[in-house]
């Protein structure tokens, strides 16, 4: 037994994975790290692999909400075009609805990126350098997963989430909406645009000018230049330098 603990003393990967101390590059980091009879290893396999249940959760729950918002724009177009004498304003209606999903869907994606933020800190610094040991490891992702575990904080704004459900899924939908009704208030109305996009007492051009608004304040919070999380989403087309 004593020789035994001289060697685990003497052995520099055992001194490693005891106190953490590992500079970048350093061949030993994730030594042992595949193998089955490593217990700290096993912790740390049944963590991620809880992490990415509960991201996959999260993954389906804005899936849902987006076939939600998919199955009532069907519904509202064919209502809408089904006969002439179908207010030209259940489009707008239907805007409503889907910005209602969008919100939705933006708070459940804020509590997705919570845990996927986490599932992506052990990928990068635990299973990356674990199959490749010269890769390098931030210093200080065990204390930023600790502080995360300890007190978890949402990591991005209610802002930046509207921002990129918008460009990955709603923008279109809010496209096909609004040119549904401008189709619809012109090429498929007995009456003149704009008193055709009149609504009660709201006349037309006033009702052209709010949709309008509207939707280029929408257009202006997905596409409006910011600087993205690198680490958010597969997606390196939509990182900004801050320079930039």
């Amino acid at each position: 037994m004593a020789d035994a603990s001289a060697d685990m003393a003497e052995d520099p990967v055992t001194d490693d994975a005891v106190t953490g101390d590992r500079e970048p590059g350093d061949p030993t980091v994730g030594y042992g790290l595949l193998d089955e009879e490593m217990g700290p290893s096993g912790a740390m396999a049944h963590l991620y692999r809880g992490e990415v249940h509960r991201m996959k959760l999260w993954r389906e729950r804005l899936d849902r909400t987006t076939n939600w918002a998919v199955l009532l724009l069907a519904a509202i177009l064919t209502w809408a075009f089904s006969s002439p004498d179908n207010p030209h304003y259940i489009l707008l209606v239907g805007n409503l609805a889907v910005a209602l999903f969008l919100v939705i869907e933006a708070r459940r994606y804020r509590a997705y990126d919570m845990w996927r933020s986490r599932v992506r800190t052990l990928q990068r610094n635990v299973w990356a350098p674990g199959l490749d040991p010269t890769r390098d490891v931030d210093p200080t992702w065990r204390e930023r997963l600790a502080d995360d575990y300890d007190e978890p904080t949402l990591k991005i704004t209610f802002e930046e989430a509207i921002a990129h459900r918008l460009r990955r899924v709603y923008l279109p939908l809010f496209c096909i909406l609004d040119g549904a009704w401008v189709l619809r208030v012109t090429a498929f109305s007995a009456v003149a645009w704009p008193e055709s996009a009149a609504i009660g007492v709201v006349s037309g051009l006033v009702v052209t000018v709010g949709v309008a608004v509207v939707f280029c304040g929408g257009l202006f919070v997905a596409l409006r230049p910011r600087t993205w999380r690198a680490h958010d989403e597969l997606r390196t087309e939509d990182i900004r330098s801050p320079h930039e």
